[in-house]
């Protein structure tokens, strides 16, 4: 066990959970609360004053969120780890809360032993992931890319007058460049959806979302 004190701050608008966490880490002798919060612009500002080794944010809160949160924690205060702490694991609060700066990614359900050791390991710079948004990870990343993913901006720029109707030498002039680049950019644009005409392109772009 290391001699160290592993300063934590808890953030979760729900005091009934702060006060949960508290009891649950409190028997650990190596791990020291150091403040509380109860919301993303309340982590913000405790963590520049506090500077914790560890924080224990919770994704959802009111005013501003964990998840809004990060990227403010990561550019003030940069030495702080963080475990992103939440009761759901919906793909994008797992991919969105890892992207942007937390090191961890735990249930509220988690046992006291199992947050103490996620907590210990984001101190030394090791990931924890509860099982959870593991499973979530993988889904994700076994998935297919959606339609589209591709598609330049240029192209989707000439998707779009594509599906006014517009011919080649319009999109051309709309767009300021020749109607040999459209056919080139147009011939990209089917290969890329799959599809073999203009009119197969236009639909699918529409059933996917791909133009407004």
């Amino acid at each position: 066990m290391e001699n160290t004190t592993i300063r934590i701050l808890l953030v979760d608008d729900h005091d009934m959970v702060r006060k949960g966490l508290r009891v649950l880490l409190e028997q650990f002798t190596d791990l020291e609360i150091i403040g509380e919060g109860k919301d993303g612009q309340a982590a913000v500002d405790l963590c520049r004053h506090l500077n914790p080794d560890v924080m224990l944010l919770d994704m959802n809160m009111p005013r501003m969120s964990g998840l809004e949160a990060l990227p403010l924690l990561r550019r003030h205060c940069p030495e702080t780890q963080i475990i992103a702490l939440t009761s759901f694991g919906d793909p994008d609060t797992v991919q969105n809360a890892i992207k942007n700066g937390a090191m961890s990614y735990m249930m509220k359900n988690t046992s006291g032993d199992e947050l103490a050791s996620a907590i210990r390991k984001a101190y030394r710079g090791q990931p924890t992931l509860s099982p959870e948004a593991t499973q979530v990870l993988m889904r994700v990343a076994t998935q297919p890319p959606p339609i589209g993913y591709d598609l330049t901006d240029r192209e989707r720029e000439v998707l779009a007058l594509m599906t006014e109707g517009l011919n080649n030498r319009v999109i051309g002039e709309r767009l300021y460049i020749s109607s040999s680049t459209v056919k080139n950019h147009v011939s990209s644009i089917l290969s890329k959806l799959g599809t073999i005409s203009r009119t197969q392109a236009v639909a699918r772009a529409i059933e996917h979302g791909l133009v407004h």
